[in-house]
């Protein structure tokens, strides 16, 4: 294992953070806050410090490629550091006084899960509420994509990397080079983000929100600097904005290259998308029928606020217009239901995917053939193209491994006296990487009550389900340290 290689390139990783990190700061100066400017500076100096030793120190190492292990230790580490880095100025300021509470805020930012422990969001000043957003932009396209993209120029092959860190069953290329595809990744992500902005602008907002709002949108995190989350905004232009940009951001990524490239039959064969949507509208009608006359007089509202929280718990946004937990049954079990699923692979959104539920339900059907054609051979096919069984067995792997690590979570924080609901939903909104659940932990409230046990097992379960579950559990197994 090539664990100075893996020093040195967690050292850009970090120098890359401190440099977004001078944005708030820039804030603080502005606003002449020398305490909050300080928040910002000592870590910083601490990443700087680190990574101009780091990268001194390994100036003559030659340039090496990663292998499968290299990736895995690099993309978790990446994750538990950022995460550690990015709660700093929220501890020093002493904004959120407690480290445990501070580390759960930003790792629940860079994983794009959105809960929060915060009681009294508005009372914070602005450049602290920032850094709270942008820690999801951060990590919503992926901290170490943004690395892979540089990698041209260090010499280190980058697919390990992006798929340790890819969300979904495979990474599909756009470009031969690996480097061109996390740059046009990258560039499609910030075009989408600046559409966003000026939309919600024009909507009504200002810079400032419009931003935040946008960074949890195209993240699909969902953290608001509105203690309403977007229900502060009465505005349906704005909601069916968030609305669309939500959409968006579920969709794989890829397949934006391709409408720019104009390969639109690749798009419009695309199985994924296709169910994907489907899930989406069939949720809205149900909400919406559950909705109209019982909360919503009018039949436009019903839509627009079903369709609001449909895409956001689908997509694992975690955005809220109205507290869901207050609605009728139908609508409440539906949106449980949707935490369940996520986005497509290849997006930004959290949960189990897309992809995966339709193989798994095209994996049912199989043996429900073979129960009737015992000799028949029958190949399970998206797209057209024969899913292999190594695919089959991953998908597989994942689902058994995610429904054994959500009531391993759920154990843990019942055992802190929690009902049933609040356990459960605890454990699926942090492991989905949603935020907001059911209980007590719903809409209008927050994680502030937990112990500290209890929130670091759901700081980790938001970084194994951001990650892919494998990414990380197999740091776990023996094998893994195994020469």
């Amino acid at each position: 294992m090539n664990i100075r290689q893996v020093l040195k390139t967690l050292s850009i990783l970090l120098m890359i953070i401190a440099v977004f990190m001078l944005i708030p700061a820039g804030m603080a100066f502005y606003y002449r806050d020398l305490h909050l400017l300080k928040s910002f500076m000592i870590p910083i100096v601490i990443i700087l410090i680190y990574g101009i030793s780091m990268l001194w120190l390994t100036r003559e190492d030659e340039k090496q490629y990663f292998s499968t292990r290299d990736g895995f230790l690099l993309v978790t580490l990446s994750w538990v550091l950022a995460a550690f880095l990015g709660s700093l100025p929220f501890y020093i300021s002493g904004y959120i006084p407690s480290l445990t509470d501070a580390f759960f805020e930003s790792m629940s930012g860079f994983t794009t899960t959105g809960a929060s422990i915060l009681t009294d969001i508005e009372s914070l000043p602005k450049p602290i509420l920032f850094w709270r957003s942008l820690t999801h932009w951060l990590g919503g396209m992926g901290i170490v994509v943004l690395i892979v993209a540089i990698f041209q120029f260090l010499g280190i092959g980058g697919t390990h990397l992006l798929k340790a860190e890819s969300p979904g069953p495979t990474v599909d290329k756009i470009t031969p080079r690996i480097t061109e595809m996390a740059k046009i990744l990258w560039g499609i992500y910030v075009g989408l983000t600046l559409l966003e902005i000026i939309l919600l602008m024009i909507g009504g907002m200002n810079l400032f929100e419009a931003s935040t709002h946008t960074f949890g949108t195209m993240a699909t995190g969902g953290f608001s600097p509105k203690a309403k989350s977007v229900g502060h905004y009465s505005s349906p232009f704005i909601h069916c904005v968030i609305t669309l940009f939500m959409i968006l951001a579920g969709v794989n990524f890829i397949l934006y290259f391709k409408l720019v490239t104009g390969k639109l039959k690749d798009i419009l064969r695309n199985t994924e998308v296709k169910v994907y949507l489907s899930i989406f509208f069939i949720a809205t009608v149900i909400i919406t029928f559950s909705l109209y006359r019982n909360v919503f007089s009018s039949l436009c509202r019903s839509i627009q606020y079903a369709g609001f929280q449909a895409a956001s718990v689908l997509t694992t946004t975690g955005f809220s217009t109205d507290n869901f937990a207050e609605w009728p049954l139908l609508a409440r079990v539906t949106l449980f239901t949707l935490m369940f699923i996520g986005g497509c692979s290849g997006s930004t959104g959290g949960g189990i995917k897309v992809i995966r539920i339709l193989t798994l339900f095209k994996l049912g059907i199989n043996e429900m053939k073979y129960l009737l054609h015992p000799r028949a051979i029958f190949n399970i096919k998206i797209d057209g193209n024969t899913v292999k069984k190594n695919i089959m067995y991953s998908v597989s792997g994942f689902f058994f491994l995610y429904i054994l690590l959500l009531l391993a979570v759920s154990l843990v924080v019942a055992s802190g006296g929690n009902d049933i609901l609040t356990s459960f939903s605890s454990a699926l909104a942090t492991l989905g990487n949603i935020g907001p659940g059911f209980g007590r932990i719903g809409p209008a409230l927050n994680y502030a009550f937990y112990p500290d046990y209890i929130k670091w097992t759901l700081s980790f379960a938001m970084m194994a389900g951001r990650l892919e579950l494998f990414t990380v559990l197999v740091l776990f197994t023996p094998l893994f340290w195994r020469k």
